[in-house]
């Protein structure tokens, strides 16, 4: 495959990203117009019931071998971190300012790290390790201790609901494929959401339903678009534009909710996104082109 084949399959990808995460902002913005006034829980429910009823055409039209449900126990528990994790989302959302609470999901791939090592015993440079600890510093920096909101707590647990979530992917059986997964785990959810949904019930208006069917379906438009990007590029080359996503919940929440963030939350934004960077891809795109030979054939 030529060089401008794999730039161009490269940068089609980072531009399907960026519009995913684009959609992703959207959807917090979606849950923050709520503004508390819809069970979380109920929320919860309706969220995954829209996820399932979308996915299972898609599910429903593969082949027999494809449907089935392997390690029903791990695809329970990951169901159930959808559950913990979306529910501590919407009130840290809430409560936080948009930046502030995005700033400290963002710290998932960061906090993988420590859970890798002691949940599946891997092996990790120093490098890693310091980068991890200079971002968990600036989720600190966000979160200033001295003026600690209770709600950062359900931000920090959506952060290790997402981390668990990522990091038992890798356990999943390599014979369930990625529609599966995404339908099982949705559909596995409901039991126990639909209950807490019913317990918490509260009646419901046509604008909040309006706005969590919005939400709901911005996060599928986004792991549609995600799907698509990965499957055209390598990961490293690429994952720089999910951090696009900051920038977008930052602007929206300066235009839409008059969330100015102060230098303080800037800085800790920056100390998280450092570590994330694909420093080996930013050093190709940097890296001095040689020149190209131009010359002309000359004929006799």
């Amino acid at each position: 495959m030529s060089n401008s084949v794999v730039a161009s399959a490269t940068y089609s990808a980072i531009l399907l990203l960026v519009i995913g995460n684009l959609a992703a902002s959207l959807s917090d913005v979606a849950v923050k117009l709520l503004d508390g006034q819809v069970s979380t829980f109920q929320y919860v429910f309706l969220r995954q019931l829209i996820a399932t009823v979308v996915i299972l055409p898609l599910w429903w039209r593969q082949a027999p071998s494809n449907k089935q449900l392997h390690n029903p126990r791990l695809n329970l528990f990951r169901a159930h971190l959808i559950i913990i994790g979306s529910a501590c989302m919407v009130v840290a959302i809430t409560h936080l300012t948009l930046a502030t609470a995005n700033a400290v999901f963002y710290a998932a791939p960061l906090l993988m790290l420590p859970l890798a090592v002691l949940l599946l015993d891997e092996k990790t440079s120093l490098q890693r390790w310091i980068a991890s600890i200079f971002g968990f510093i600036g989720v600190i920096v966000v979160l200033r201790p001295s003026e600690f909101h209770w709600a950062a707590l359900f931000a920090l647990g959506t952060t290790l609901t997402l981390a668990l979530f990522n990091l038992t992917a890798r356990k999943l059986p390599s014979n369930q494929s990625v529609i599966s997964t995404l339908f099982w785990t949705s559909l596995l959810s409901l039991p126990v959401s639909a209950l807490l949904a019913f317990i918490y019930w509260t009646p419901i208006s046509l604008s909040h339903l309006t706005l969590i069917v919005a939400s709901a379906s911005l996060i599928l438009f986004y792991n549609g678009l995600a799907v698509m990007a990965y499957r055209k590029a390598p990961a490293g080359q690429i994952a720089i534009a999910e951090n696009s996503g900051l920038i977008f919940v930052v602007l929206f929440g300066v235009i839409g909710f008059d969330e100015i963030p102060d230098w303080m939350t800037a800085l800790g934004i920056t100390m998280i996104i450092i570590p994330l960077m694909p420093w080996q891809f930013l050093r190709y795109l940097l890296r001095p082109k040689p020149p190209s030979d131009k010359r002309k054939n000359i004929t006799d």
